[in-house]
């Protein structure tokens, strides 16, 4: 393999560069090491010609040399301060598609319930109990026992303060954290981070295929599926020494992209770890099959590794039950809860006491109508269900519910009297340490008012 001749010089006591390394790509960057190392005020100069930050950084945490056309990395990472002392970790999961709430947390003793869905309510004896009337879809048994212990909290009747039956404008409003007509473009947890300062290049996470849009911002959080697709291709191939010039050409470089070079390198060698501590597929911890429970078990490592996660995001699609939500013994909604029950539940029991500090949200961009649909469904309709499970929660159902009377329904839909932002602002204070001034500037043009969901 041939290089251009200005590798022929990188190295003054070494023209035969090809020499240096096993490889002739880890030579190159050795030699380009030695180089920047001999000749330190030179630095960036030698930067901005051949072999440039641009080049090293494309695409997120491109690894690469002049005459290189491959990137050995592809991830984004974010900002690292190794010393950020976090207050814990706030995962937020998102059930995309408008979950029906009146099928999960059940207003049983009301008697209209069963007037509008003869043939989809759960019925009273098939409840888990929980307080002021309300009862848990039997599908979440797997939660019982933070439900016991005080640390799973629902929150009824939870809107946007806007009234939309479309997917995409409900999301949009919930993950921008204000009204449908706010000028706000950041995601809400973008700002919460904003507020908490520098932390660890684990410290935002999207797990799955694509970017919360409430991740979207200046936070440049991490995107990955596994810990085992994390971090620079083909780097166990990679000699120590190859390291080391790599760390030694990112060293000093007065730019921000200068420190995330470094922060790449170490992050792919800390994931790379991480995933090594725990050898156990992911339905031998006890998770279901599935990208929820998969994603997190990733999440679960990273937590106990002490990696510094500070806010996380899930995806769970599959929501929208326009047909077939089913009874208790079988359908959609059963399915569904089955398996998010199971995984949060897994997810609980291996954090252990990491779990002191952890806390998740459920979140869906809308409810359904009360009345079910001729398919065994319900349409789209305003208000649903939020639970929180984990440490620092309050246990119990929180919040005004006003009942299931035509004459307190908005249009046949459940009213939306707790707005969400109430619940994430409670959140947010109680698990991240924000203030109720930060909390303000994490949701604009808002006044919080607590309901009780956190100790």
């Amino acid at each position: 393999m041939s290089r251009p001749d200005q590798f022929a010089s990188l190295h003054p006591d070494c023209p035969d560069w090809q020499k240096l390394g096993p490889t002739a790509e880890d030579a190159a960057l050795r030699a380009q090491a030695a180089a920047v190392t001999a000749d330190a005020d030179d630095r960036e100069d030698q930067w901005s010609h051949g072999f440039t930050r641009r080049r090293l950084l494309a695409g997120g945490l491109g690894v690469g040399v002049a005459a290189m056309a491959s990137q050995l990395v592809t991830t984004r990472i974010s900002w690292a301060a190794p010393n950020a002392s976090p207050t814990g970790t706030l995962i937020v999961v998102f059930l995309r598609g408008g979950m029906d709430g009146l099928s999960v947390l059940v207003p049983a003793d009301d008697p209209n319930l069963l007037k509008a869905r003869p043939g989809i309510a759960v019925r009273a004896g098939s409840l888990i109990n929980l307080q002021r009337g309300f009862g848990l879809h039997p599908s979440l048994a797997a939660l019982q026992p933070l439900i016991s212990a005080g640390r799973f909290a629902a929150v009824p009747a939870v809107s946007t303060p806007d009234l939309t039956r479309s997917h995409f404008q409900a999301q949009d409003c919930l993950e921008r954290g204000g009204a449908a007509g706010s000028t706000v473009q950041s995601g809400w947890l973008d700002r919460v981070l904003q507020q908490l300062g520098p932390g660890t290049t684990f410290r935002a996470l999207g797990i799955g295929a694509r970017m919360s849009r409430s991740l979207l911002g200046s936070s440049n959080p991490i995107v990955l599926t596994s810990l085992k697709d994390f971090g620079v291709k083909g780097i166990d191939g990679v000699a120590p020494q190859t390291l080391a010039a790599l760390t030694t050409l990112y060293t000093g470089i007065d730019h921000p992209l200068g420190v995330q070079g470094l922060d790449a390198l170490r992050a792919s060698a800390k994931a790379q770890a991480y995933g090594k501590q725990e050898q156990k597929p992911a339905k031998e911890r006890g998770y279901p099959d599935g990208d929820f429970g998969n994603s997190l078990a990733t999440l679960a490592q990273l937590i106990k590794a002490k990696a510094g996660v500070r806010v996380a995001t899930i995806d769970v699609g599959g929501w929208d039950m326009h047909t077939d939500i089913g009874t208790v013994e079988g359908g959609d909604m059963t399915n569904s809860l089955k398996s998010v029950g199971a995984a949060l539940a897994a997810f609980a029991a291996e954090l252990g006491p990491d779990l002191d500090k952890t806390t998740v949200v459920t979140m869906s961009e809308f409810g359904r109508r009360v009345e079910q649909n001729a398919n065994s469904g319900a349409d789209h309709g305003h208000g649903g269900v939020t639970m929180i499970l984990g440490g620092g929660v309050k246990g119990g159902v929180h919040g005004r519910w006003e009942g299931l009377a035509p004459s307190v329904l908005d249009q046949g839909d459940v009213p939306g009297t707790n707005d969400y932002r109430d619940v994430l602002s409670e959140v947010v204070m109680g698990r991240l340490g924000l203030s109720a001034a930060q909390a303000t500037k994490v949701f604009p043009d808002w006044k919080a008012t607590p309901l009780g969901v956190m100790s």
